[in-house]
């Protein structure tokens, strides 16, 4: 038996994982003060290193508290220890200087303000009171304001503000709130914002009181103003005032696309939306997401101009997540103002969020009345996060940005050191090497040139923070997309070998895979369904039913294909692909159908010779296509202003009409190597309702139960054929929440283990993990 060590010991501790900038070091320094023990800590480039002295039972009681009860932002991966010989060190335990050293941490996300500090902004005693650039170790800006790893003040864009005698005592204090809190500052030594009217006469700094008054001013008047936050610009006016949103949606040629709000405080988001307990959690809760809630239509409260959601039950809102947004929106005793506020992101149709203050006043011009700008660079765009809450509680994240960027995402396979650059919409890189991959913020759409030098300063501000440099490049397989082609120029840049290519199908199966901790020795059922993706054959696919791991896949299933009239021109006319999709069904046009009626002769002449000829009209298998292609038939939407326009506006109907006893249209399935899903029955059904007068919200929602009845079947042939039982349900169209909870549920229900998306997001902005995981692990195998 093995004597209790009576005497002092030494124990060396690493702790990796998101250990610094949320007052990690700060909390040791406690920890040990309260055992009595001696020692030190220090921030290294690999996470934490701790060294600990004194009673053997103190120091496990240390070692213990500090695996159990971490700070609260601080998300911890691994914790070694190594016992060292007692050196008899009995002085104060310390907080040392960073250590330079090989390895890599984890810079935290950008988080909301906290209670503690939005405390002292409103106390009119406290030194800080109003200041618009207050936080602390427990939050505010990381991520956008970091320029190199470790994170410490001369690596951020902090470093041009040096702290003042007081912030440097707090900030020198280990048992200060702000004790190393690199963002820390105050009224005399910190940011100072400015109000830069339209016409840019008056540049000149002022005082951050009478700037926010002015812009509150300007707000309340109806007026659009341009609004600096964490991660970028957002252009800003009262929700309520229907003029002032109709401004900005023509100024912005926003078309029918919703806007997100943000209101004041959670009393005033219940009386825009209806909260559950969920909602409210993913609302308040530090990451301050924008949250797809469902839009209250009773009087009372505060009533949303109809141009804020035109044609939406739902309404994406947010809490204000920084001080300016606090005090934007108005502390207690201010003159009133509006309570929510239009944030929508800072920049035109098509191109990235503006963070640069001087570009701001050029590609704003036009769309600002004025900007209350700050002079704090932000050292990396990141827009907004949007997620939407299920019903049992779960979140699915739809862009995954701030609050989220950089937490890394834990691998079940080691890559090679990787970049993944998505595709051409809700572009996300994707850095991996290891076990570790880290999603990048969302970029947009690939097209303009402003995009892709934002997709590469995106690219080497990850690196920089992560350590990562790439041997290897995927990218999807589309020959068109820009952003395989910048693959290819950055492969050559760096080197490497050509990228390596992958499926657009196969990358969304590997993304939710990955996302899930599935090794890939098993493959799934991947059910990719979604608008558009390159298939192996050079048509459009978009429906897909693949058996899958990363190294592979089959396709087993497909929607049967129907012309594309006009290729992807053709995406922004729903009523000819519902046409289009008749004449592949060898259905009639009927005269009275919603869908003829919204094309004059002269189009519908034009489009029959095009089916007929076969003259640019490639053929598609896209689930999106049909849900745009259903919503004009059932006479919901014939013109798309935005992506996903008449599929969204499908849901809505369907929404009204959903319940129990809903009948679902037949889809054929058919054949076999591969499978085909017809929906001929369902059209044919679908138009036999519609001549017999059913409304279309039920025609929406019988058109929603077929087609996760039909997804169901095609999963229970492939269980059969090949005796897999995971599901997983991934592509933009699982994006629409009706459907894939129809589809979970149905498959459940059978038996399937059902994979959804999470924290990934299941459109094209989780591309870029799929492809990294792909083509990481391809090389991976090869390279053993």
């Amino acid at each position: 038996m093995t004597a209790p060590v009576t005497g002092p010991v030494r124990r060396r501790i690493t702790v990796r994982g998101t250990v610094q900038g949320v007052g990690f070091r700060p909390y040791v320094h406690r920890l040990a003060a309260d055992l009595a023990l001696a020692g030190f800590v220090s921030n290294t480039a690999d996470g934490v290193l701790i060294e600990v002295e004194g009673p053997a039972g103190e120091v496990d009681r240390f070692h213990g508290r500090l695996t159990e009860q971490p700070p609260p932002l601080a998300t911890v991966t691994a914790i070694g220890s190594e016992d060292l010989p007692a050196t008899g060190a009995t002085g104060p335990f310390t907080i040392r200087s960073t250590e330079q050293s090989p390895g890599r941490t984890q810079l935290p996300p950008d988080t909301a303000t906290c209670a503690d500090c939005l405390r002292e902004l409103a106390d009119p005693a406290d030194r800080r009171h109003r200041h618009p650039f207050i936080t602390c170790t427990h939050c505010g800006p990381r991520f956008t304001i970091a320029t190199a790893m470790p994170y410490d003040r001369a690596a951020t864009t902090m470093a041009g503000f040096p702290l003042c005698p007081a912030c440097a005592r707090e900030y020198g204090d280990p048992a200060d709130r702000r004790f190393h809190a690199q963002p820390v500052a105050c009224p005399d030594c910190g940011p100072r914002l400015r109000l830069v009217p339209a016409d840019g006469t008056d540049v000149r700094p002022a005082r951050d009181a009478e700037a926010l008054a002015t812009a509150r001013a300007l707000l309340a008047a109806g007026r659009i103003v341009a609004v600096k936050g964490v991660g970028g610009y957002h252009l800003a006016c009262d929700a309520t005032d229907a003029r002032a949103v109709a401004t900005l949606r023509r100024r912005k040629e926003r078309g029918g696309k919703a806007f997100a709000v943000m209101c004041a405080d959670l009393a005033t988001a219940e009386r825009v939306a209806h909260l559950s307990a969920a909602e409210r959690a993913a609302l308040t809760g530090p990451r301050r997401p924008v949250v797809l809630l469902r839009r209250r239509t009773e009087a009372g409260g505060p009533r949303l101009a109809d141009q804020v959601c035109p044609g939406s039950p739902h309404v994406g809102v947010m809490l204000p997540y920084t001080p300016v947004h606090t005090l934007l929106l108005g502390l207690p005793g201010d003159p009133p103002g509006p309570r929510v506020l239009v944030m929508t992101s800072g920049n035109r149709s098509g191109e990235p969020i503006v963070t640069d203050d001087a570009e701001a006043l050029t590609r704003l011009a036009g769309l600002a009345d004025a900007w209350l700008a700050h002079d704090r660079p932000v050292a990396s765009p990141c827009d907004d996060s949007l997620l939407r809450v299920r019903p049992d509680g779960s979140t699915q994240v739809l862009r995954r940005s701030r609050g989220h960027v950089p937490r890394p995402l834990r691998l079940p396979v080691p890559v090679r050191p990787t970049l993944a650059v998505g595709g051409d919409l809700k572009n996300a890189l994707c850095l991996g090497e290891g076990d570790q991959a880290w999603l990048g913020p969302h970029i947009g759409d690939m097209g303009d040139l402003a995009t892709l030098e934002a997709a590469r300063r995106a690219e080497r501000h990850l690196a920089r923070l992560t350590g990562v440099t790439p041997r290897l490049i995927a990218a999807d397989r589309h020959p068109g997309y820009h952003s395989t082609g910048w693959a290819r120029r950055r492969a050559r840049q760096l080197g490497a070998a050509a990228p390596v290519l992958v499926q657009h199908h196969h990358a969304h199966v590997a993304s939710a895979m990955a996302e899930h901790g599935l090794d890939g020795t098993t493959p799934v059922i991947g059910v990719a369904f979604d608008g558009t993706g390159y298939g192996d054959d050079g048509t459009v696919w978009g429906g897909e039913i693949l058996l899958a791991g990363y190294t592979g896949y089959r396709r087993f299933a497909h929607l049967a294909p129907a012309p594309l009239p006009g290729g992807d021109a053709g995406v922004a006319n729903p009523c000819r692909l519902a046409l289009a999709r008749l004449w592949a069904a060898g259905l009639p046009w009927e005269p009275d159908l919603p869908s003829v009626l919204a094309c004059p002769d002269a189009e519908l002449a034009v489009l029959r010779r095009q089916l007929e000829r076969q003259v640019a009209c490639v053929p598609t298998s896209s689930m999106g296509r049909l849900f745009d292609a259903v919503s004009s038939l059932a006479g919901v939407c014939h013109r798309a202003g935005y992506e996903a326009q008449a599929a969204l506006e499908l849901e809505a109907a369907a929404a009204r009409a959903w319940h129990a006893d809903t009948a679902a249209y037949p889809f054929a399935v058919t054949g076999a190597d591969p499978v085909v899903c017809d929906p001929a029955p369902a059209l044919a059904a679908l138009l036999a309702d519609r001549r017999r007068g059913v409304p279309a919200p039920e025609l929406a929602a019988r058109f929603h139960r077929g087609a996760a009845r039909a997804v169901a079947e095609i999963c229970r042939r492939a269980r059969a054929a090949t005796g897999l039982t995971a599901v997983a349900l991934t592509g933009g169209v699982f994006a629409n929440g009706l459907l894939e909870e129809e589809c979970a549920s149905l498959l459940a229900g059978d038996g399937f283990t059902v994979l959804r998306h999470g924290e990934v997001p299941p459109n094209d902005g989780g591309l870029a993990l799929g492809q990294l995981m792909v083509a990481g692990t391809a090389t991976h195998h090869e390279t053993e």
